[in-house]
């Protein structure tokens, strides 16, 4: 009887065991771009990455974000250090390329194709993909504006990607969001950008679960 009694004992107890959902797993996201991810000229802890992972902690996201930002990096340099910058156990990159090459004059079927290169190399290794779009200078004409502004819509339609369609919307030609380049945000502009993404952020997230 005792045998019997604690056996009965123990198949309470497994399956209160297994009734009781496993705790979430801590999702590693990498902001994997370039200055505008790195943070350039900001203070520690100003950056998009950082302040991203305070805000979603902040509404009970589990969520480590490391910073793979690099200042002046091309799509054809985020091509050649991707898998080395995005380690294993990665849940979800956030994927934010593509200004300099804007910037610089090149080709947007090049971009196009980094991207998309980089974008298939993730999904390979089972890591969720958020994109974040850029747009063409107005002074590049209406042409190369065209080609390039068509990139991120339509990578992210191809991949089933989520996108951010602009990364500087709400900041760009806002000068009390900028430094004093014009181009990159100060600790007040990294704040509305995360604010923006975020939704599409929680998104993302909602897939790497």
């Amino acid at each position: 009887m005792a045998i019997k009694r604690l056996f009965s004992v123990f198949l309470f107890l497994a399956g209160i065991s297994l009734a009781v959902p496993a705790a979430a797993a801590t999702i590693n996201i990498v902001g994997f771009g370039d200055s505008l991810m790195a943070g350039y000229q900001l203070a520690p802890g100003q950056s998009f990455p950082a302040k991203l992972e305070k805000a979603l902690r902040e509404r009970g996201h589990d969520v480590t974000i490391a910073n793979a930002g690099v200042s002046g990096d091309t799509t054809s340099a985020g091509l050649a250090r991707l898998d080395w910058s995005v380690p294993e156990g990665t849940g979800l990159v956030i994927l934010e390329l593509g200004a300099n090459d804007m910037l610089r004059g090149l080709s947007p079927d090049r971009t196009r194709e980094n991207l998309d290169r980089m974008i298939g190399a993730l999904k390979t290794r089972g890591i969720v993909v958020m994109l974040i779009g850029m747009r063409a200078a107005p002074n590049l004409g209406e042409e190369y504006a065209a080609a390039f502004d068509a990139i991120y819509p339509s990578l992210a339609q191809k991949h089933g990607l989520v996108l951010y369609p602009f990364f500087l919307d709400g900041v760009a030609a806002h000068s009390e969001l900028l430094l004093a380049d014009g181009m990159h945000p100060n600790a007040r502009g990294v704040e509305r950008m995360v604010e923006k993404a975020l939704p599409f952020v929680e998104e993302a997230l909602s897939t790497a679960r």
